[in-house]
């Protein structure tokens, strides 16, 4: 890498705040993890104990997929709508 190129580098760098931390994975990120199409219960054994982010605050993957009752999960959108239709959407709250 050049000198110009690591100039670049430190010009594009975002620093993190000193905020409080949250908890709970991102969903976004652990239907990362994931192969589709899969199945309900392999995403329960692979991912089940995952602490994911929600709305009312950090919750066991395995716990939300309770309420959702597709066995099948073709692709990563059907996923994560499917999970979202049972957490809803909003701001996560921070500990």
């Amino acid at each position: 890498m050049s000198d110009d190129e690591s100039e670049d580098a430190d010009e594009q760098a975002v620093e993190l705040g000193d905020g409080p931390d949250v908890a709970g994975a991102p969903l976004a990120r652990v239907s990362a993890r994931l192969t589709w199409g899969i199945e309900h219960s392999t995403i329960v054994s692979r991912e089940g104990d995952t602490t994911i982010r929600t709305p009312d605050g950090p919750q066991e993957l395995a716990t939300v997929l309770e309420d959702v009752d597709v066995p099948y999960f073709a692709d990563r959108q059907e996923f994560e709508n499917a999970v979202r239709d049972v957490i809803g959407t909003g701001p996560i709250p921070t500990e």
